[in-house]
């Protein structure tokens, strides 16, 4: 794919979205105690995770040092978007104890790490610094789902709300929130992803027509998890809403995009979006296409 994320913007669109009256707050919802931004920064970039090539892979390792990581976070806080969704990681939770001992109050809503071998652990330590909520890795919850160990994840939800965190649940898969739902488990908001990434490379390649080279991005997915989004009983926080670039080809592309996901989205819905502002200011970008597009909604 010719893509690679939002840098490839033609530079007089991407210089149209720095003017400094684009800095402005988006609106706020409750989530639980806190007041949050509709609008949370995810951390997929800071981690490496493009979900476009191992080279985006690398470049977005190599440009977000501390210190990048950390001017991220100020420049959201300054704009109006105080959530932060990201891994609980080493490093995560390294970096965000250095933000904090320098001033910086972003909220943290943290996925479980996976790759840690003792998760409840890792939902302790969630709690002890400072997190506002947890929810457990939609891959992981995916793979569980699959297996039939739900009660694996069933039973992380629980440590998390016996550590005080506000409880949530990662899926790919609409089926899952249906699942969860019967079953009327002790959660507080869902994290969703309108593209199912968690398919085998058969099930893909069937719904391509032929073979899949990377991580496959079905279009229709997004309109089934939407509709499920708006019958949730709980607070989903959307993602992926720009399929990792691949509805960035232009500033009315990605608006479209936005619009759709606000569209089906209940009032206290938001959507987290990652940054990768090596090129440009896409926390002004983003902060000025979601206040744009949830005044529209909002209007008769």
């Amino acid at each position: 794919m010719a893509i690679s994320r939002r840098y490839l913007l033609a530079s007089a669109t991407a210089g149209a979205v720095l003017a400094s009256d684009t800095r402005a707050d988006v609106d706020r919802v409750k989530f639980g105690l806190a007041s949050i931004c509709r609008l949370v920064v995810g951390g997929n970039p800071v981690s490496g995770y493009s979900h476009m090539s191992e080279t985006l892979n690398s470049e977005m390792l190599d440009y977000f040092t501390a210190s990048n990581v950390k001017k991220l976070l100020r420049d959201c806080e300054q704009a109006g978007i105080n959530a932060w969704q990201s891994r609980a990681d080493r490093f995560v939770m390294r970096i965000l104890r250095e933000y904090r001992s320098e001033g910086g109050r972003i909220e943290w809503i943290a996925q479980t790490a996976s790759e840690l071998g003792d998760i409840d652990r890792n939902i302790k330590e969630i709690a002890a610094a400072g997190a506002i909520a947890a929810y457990n890795h939609g891959a992981n919850t995916d793979a569980l789902w699959k297996s039939g160990k739900m009660e694996v994840v069933h039973d992380r939800l629980k440590v998390m709300r016996q550590a005080g965190l506000r409880v949530g649940l990662g899926t790919h898969t609409p089926e899952v929130i249906d699942y969860v739902e019967s079953k009327d488990w002790d959660v507080d908001f869902y994290m969703t992803c309108v593209y199912n990434m968690s398919r085998s490379k058969q099930d893909a390649e069937k719904l391509a027509g032929g073979s899949v080279e990377g991580e496959f991005f079905y279009e229709p997915d997004r309109k089934q998890m939407l509709e499920r989004v708006r019958k949730a009983s709980k607070q989903c926080l959307i993602f992926k809403v720009y399929g990792a670039g691949r509805r960035c080809r232009s500033q009315e592309d990605m608006r479209r995009a936005l619009s759709e996901v606000f569209e089906y989205a209940k009032p206290a819905d938001v959507v987290v979006i990652g940054m990768f502002p090596k090129y440009k200011d896409q926390v002004a970008e983003d902060c000025r296409l979601v206040k744009e597009v949830t005044a529209a909604v909002k209007r008769p």
